[in-house]
């Protein structure tokens, strides 16, 4: 999937461009590729700490915040590796808690694509062999894997001896790549199974526990399931989770949504099944309070793009983007939430996103859509979402761009009014507005 990355830094920069000449890369999956690079570089990815290997359709971005929160309130150090950035390409690769600096970053990108001639790599592939190899030359405690795309083919999944393999929340998206049913994404998910490496999920419906058994059995592991070998719920401001170590309790996570308590569950189960990295409880109850992941229905603070605004307005940012997503977002958005109020929609998606899919929770909370084109990439055009807007009866405006929108949202408020926003549909739209707004994710 292009990433169409750029930098402030030139030396950075010089480095993506030299990426984009030399191997755009075709969007066909698969670990030849990858290997190859791996190989080129004496295979660092064999030289890695703990590895934590985390997939999903949606929340293993979550999920993955969730394990470096517990890890780092125990005082270990975590390498993480994340997919896609959202302002800085430098958000992908954090070395021992820390964002890579521009200048490691161009270094390590520039060592990759020295010997990268001929292999015809993706994106995620040269990105993938720079995390890596900056990974096995830094000391840490333990490595945080976030997949890419899928699972199975995915760059990542060259790792062949994680201590513990995570499948968040399963949805339809992707089905170019990964297949039209749930059954076939479960099973491409399910893919980075490794022997020795429990295999632990959230909760599915039935039909996929055989898929989930089917590929722990594959490579030797156990499937490790919410409701069987695990199970936590929300219960008086509490997540209480249980498994067959015992119970434990924690708060609520920071992280805005109901879903993020199942996210912040299955970092616990997995922290709880590997031996690899012990952690103190205390720890473990206090990472859903410590975990930040941007553009998750993330409270937008009030500076430049929001200033037209008044001061009590309230902006949420969403990355989200497919129909799982939508009803998640959408249920978040209780009549109390709102305050009576129905939502000011700022939009933009990519085209081969289900749009009506995403909306159709949204439906009854959202009192007008303002349609935003999502710059350097194919997106849905303004009419879809004013054919949208016109079967919900609500008010719709095309803008060329978040300010514009910002501005007219303004203007047409009432002396006394105190909007209430939605900003979402696309990571691409969701780093525009952060960049915009100076909310740099670090």
């Amino acid at each position: 999937m292009a990433d169409h990355a750029v930098s402030d830094d030139p030396d950075v920069q010089a480095q993506l461009d030299r990426l984009w000449s030399l191997s755009p890369g075709a969007d066909i999956l698969g670990l030849e590729r990858i290997t190859r690079l791996l190989e080129r570089l004496g295979d660092p990815h064999r030289a890695l700490p703990p590895v934590f290997h985390v997939a999903g359709t949606n929340g293993k971005g979550s999920t993955c915040a969730f394990l470096r929160a517990a890890m780092e309130a125990d005082g270990k150090s975590v390498h993480v590796f994340t997919s896609p950035h959202l302002v800085r390409f430098n958000e992908r690769i954090r070395i021992a808690g820390q964002l890579i600096d521009d200048a490691m970053l161009a270094r390590y990108l520039e060592r990759v694509l020295d010997i990268a001639e001929g292999v015809n790599a993706s994106f995620f592939e040269v990105t993938t062999a720079a995390a890596f190899l900056a990974f096995a030359e830094h000391r840490a405690d333990a490595c945080i894997i976030e997949v890419g795309l899928g699972g199975r083919l995915d760059a990542t999944n060259v790792i062949a001896d994680p201590v513990v393999c995570g499948i968040a929340q399963l949805g339809i998206d992707h089905q170019a790549f990964l297949g039209d049913t749930l059954a076939q994404i479960a099973a491409e998910k399910a893919g980075i199974a490794k022997a020795g490496a429990p295999l632990v999920t959230q909760r599915y419906p039935d039909p996929l526990g055989p898929v989930m058994e089917a590929a722990a059995q594959r490579v030797g592991t156990q499937w490790i399931g919410q409701g069987d070998g695990w199970d936590a719920a929300v219960y008086r401001e509490r997540l209480h989770y249980r498994d067959a170590q015992g119970r434990l309790d924690t708060p609520l996570p920071r992280l805005a949504g109901a879903h993020q308590a199942q996210n912040a569950a299955l970092a616990i189960a997995m922290l709880r099944h590997q031996q690899a990295v012990p952690l103190s409880d205390a720890a473990v109850k206090a990472a859903p309070l410590w975990a930040q992941w941007p553009a998750r229905l993330q409270r937008l603070d009030r500076r430049p793009l929001l200033t037209p605004l008044p001061p009590d307005t309230v902006a949420w940012l969403d990355g989200g983007h497919n129909a799982a997503a939508g009803e998640a977002i959408a249920a978040y958005f209780t009549p109390d939430r709102l305050d009576g109020q129905m939502l000011h929609l700022v939009i933009g998606m990519l085209a081969n996103k289900d749009i009506d899919a995403f909306l159709a929770p949204f439906a009854g909370i959202v009192g007008h859509i303002h349609a935003l084109p999502v710059p350097g990439h194919d997106h849905h055009p303004a009419e879809r979402f004013a054919t949208i807007a016109d079967q919900w009866g609500v008010g719709f405006t095309a803008h060329d761009g978040p300010e514009a929108a910002i501005q007219v949202i303004a203007a047409s408020l009432p002396a006394d009014g105190s909007p209430k926003l939605l900003i979402g549909g696309s990571l691409y739209l969701a780093g525009q507005i952060l960049r915009l707004n100076g909310q740099l994710p670090d």
